[in-house]
């Protein structure tokens, strides 16, 4: 499936010509690298806000760790960390913020939309649950299906190919055929190819290698390497808050692969990686 690409500009946050770097505000308590920092309404408003300064284009609101062995949360629990969190960035800071739900769940989904929540951003590419495409249809809203294997208590154990990026691309494109045969328009779509989900270090690399293969589907590729357990694998560096470097570096790669969105936590230094990179490789 190689088509012509959307219309730029089509999607609400993402930049023309240009980097989009998507902020994660984390209010969890068991992320792997922020977990407990930002869940309450208010610490998260405040994170908000100077990621905001920074230069974040989307900010990524989660409430369900998905690090490998993470346990699941009831969907009344993650609503109950992420809806207060939308509605008082609405009420202090207006319409202007692009907000992304990171959620595979659709009642979680359709709350933070009726909140205020711009995009939604599965990490299960619609497949956990199957009310998530023909929501993402019914509201016409932006969404990433990201690859994965299994769930965070089964990934690890799934990250075997024979060709992980011919693979990834396929079930990918599978999971955009389920979304355009449930009413969700070309147009609604990004695709993220799951760095650390499911893959082990080799993989993760494999795919930063060849992402042109992944971005020739018309689809806006979204990338988010920072801080994961794999650049800490390659620099020996077992504390994710000291993987910036490693981190800059892969999204270096990613946006000279083309991607379109880099996912990141570090939005001040990743935005002048992204500017700099955009630089070395304008579209």
């Amino acid at each position: 499936m190689v088509a012509e690409p959307s219309a730029p500009g089509a999607i609400r946050g993402l930049q023309v010509g240009a980097t989009t770097v998507m902020a994660v505000l984390n209010v969890t308590d068991d992320s792997f690298s922020d977990g407990g920092a930002w869940n309450d309404a208010d610490r998260a408003l405040t994170a908000c806000t100077r990621m905001l300064a920074a230069g974040a284009h989307v900010v990524d609101i989660g409430g369900q760790s998905t690090r490998p062995g993470a346990a699941d949360i009831s969907a009344a629990e993650e609503m109950q960390r992420v809806v207060p969190v939308v509605q008082a960035i609405r009420r202090h800071l207006g319409s202007d913020p692009v907000l992304s739900i990171d959620t595979f769940r659709a009642a979680v989904a359709e709350a933070a939309l009726a909140a205020g929540a711009d995009w939604i951003n599965d990490v299960s590419g619609g497949a956990h649950d199957p009310a998530m495409l023909p929501l993402v249809a019914r509201h016409g809203c932006p969404c990433v299906l990201m690859h994965r294997r299994g769930d965070s208590r089964t990934m690890n154990a799934l990250a075997h190919y024979r060709d992980v990026v011919a693979e990834v691309e396929a079930e990918l494109l599978e999971r955009v055929r389920k979304a355009l045969a449930a009413g969700v328009k070309r147009s609604q779509l990004l695709l993220d190819p799951g760095l650390g989900f499911a893959k082990t270090t080799a993989h993760n690399l494999a795919l930063l290698e060849r992402l042109p293969r992944l971005t020739r589907h018309g689809l806006p590729l979204l990338v988010g390497p920072s801080r994961k357990r794999f650049i800490g694998e390659i620099l020996e560096q077992p504390d994710p808050l000291q993987r910036s470097w490693g981190t800059a570096a892969a999204v270096c790669r990613a946006i000279a692969g083309g991607a379109a969105v880099v996912r990141v936590h570090d939005v001040g230094p990743m935005l002048q990686v992204a500017r700099m990179a955009d630089a070395l490789w304008p579209r």
